[in-house]
């Protein structure tokens, strides 16, 4: 289990004991408990299990019903898991998850004296998420920025001994298609293209040659790399020449005397 933690990044949580109960080196936080939800959540059965409200099993011949002890499970809209808890270290700890629409939220309420404390808050958390956040396309944004930069990108960046006079770009992989964010500050995206002025041939093909950022409050919310579509070639001594009976052709064309 401390592998697997190491293994997603979870610098908060280690684990002593498989069941949970308390140990003063089994610990976790809100935020990585939302890290493994989400992960599990990714596990079909998983995700099957913790959404079933009731199931019954037979046990020497007697059928017995076992029921989900999520209280917010068939009960608030859009709930399809995930656990509950307690300790006596712990208290009354609820991870929920919710799906309404495209936004899909893990809620983590740790610490409550009672059940009614935990549930309480736990619906304010996720009511107060759903009232004020939405989902935004920032794939959209991105490339129809991107689109109006590469429209003079030949003015922008000087390619010097370069074969090639056009220069062709990509971006590199966009990290998140859609985005969670306060519905009053969609607005407030910034798409912040930066790139070199000059390139000295030979370029490779998917060379950096800029960034695309996208920024919220001064928070860096993704950054893309530029890249080169295709690589452009130095010029050789073969250029040269061609170029220079291209030239010689011309000047005696026009009857210029060299």
């Amino acid at each position: 289990m401390n592998e697997k933690a190491k293994e997603m990044d979870l610098k908060n949580t280690h684990f002593v004991t498989p069941h949970g109960l308390d140990q003063d080196e089994h610990y976790t936080t809100a935020f990585e408990l939302a890290v493994l939800a989400d992960y599990g959540l990714k596990i079909d059965k998983f995700k099957k299990i913790v959404g079933t409200k009731s199931y019954n099993v037979n046990i020497n011949g007697y059928t017995k019903s076992i029921n989900n002890t999520n209280e917010l499970l068939g009960n608030l809209n859009g709930v399809y898991g995930v656990k509950t808890g307690f300790t006596n270290g712990a208290n009354r700890c609820l991870v929920t998850a919710i799906k309404r629409d495209s936004l899909d939220v893990i809620c983590v309420v740790l610490g409550a004296d009672t059940k009614k404390f935990r549930t309480q808050d736990s619906v304010k958390l996720i009511e107060y998420t759903f009232k004020n956040y939405k989902i935004v396309n920032l794939e959209n944004k991105i490339i129809e920025e991107f689109s109006k930069w590469k429209e003079d990108i030949n003015d922008k960046i000087e390619v010097i001994k370069g074969m090639e006079k056009e220069i062709k770009v990509n971006l590199d992989k966009i990290k998140f298609t859609n985005f969670p964010i306060i519905a009053s500050k969609e607005n407030q995206i910034q798409v912040l293209i930066e790139n070199v002025d000059t390139l000295e041939a030979p370029v490779a093909k998917n060379q950096k040659i800029g960034s695309c950022k996208i920024i919220l409050e001064g928070n860096v919310i993704d950054d893309i790399d530029i890249i080169m579509q295709e690589d452009i070639q130095k010029k050789n001594v073969i250029y040269y020449f061609k170029q220079l009976l291209k030239d010689y052709f011309i000047y005696l064309k026009q009857g210029i005397e060299i």
